[in-house]
């Protein structure tokens, strides 16, 4: 999915598009999913593509939304990231390459994975 910068940003608000399309990240603590407990799917909030199942989202106590698998293997892309002085692996939409957040290897079982994601590169649609 390409679009231009501006119809990027006519379609996201200011903090969506910093996130999902500048690749900054949302304060701990503060995203309006990190604590939201509701049955469905969540999806990017560029493409509408699906990446998450609350039945796979759990507490990790990091501050934002966690999950340990996407609802595929083909629906998220990952690269390195070498910014900040770390290296960590990021998480991107595979359909728009929209910046998701990052994903670690303390996570639970069955995957050992923590998937942590920017609310503000989400939207939420209830089963």
């Amino acid at each position: 999915m390409k679009k231009s910068d501006s119809e990027w940003r006519e379609k996201l608000t200011p903090e969506q598009y910093k996130i999902a399309r500048q690749g900054d990240t949302e304060p701990a603590f503060s995203g309006k999913y990190y604590q939201y407990k509701e049955d469905g799917i969540y999806h990017c909030i560029c493409c509408d593509a699906p990446l998450f199942r609350s039945s796979e989202k759990y507490d990790s106590g990091s501050g934002w939304p966690s999950y340990w698998e996407p609802v595929s293997p083909d629906a998220v892309r990952q690269l390195e990231d070498y910014s900040h002085g770390m290296t960590r692996v990021e998480v991107r939409c595979a359909n728009c390459d929209a910046h998701l957040g990052h994903v670690f290897e303390d996570g639970p079982q069955p995957t050992g994975l923590r998937y942590c994601i920017n609310s503000a590169s989400l939207d939420f649609s209830e089963k």
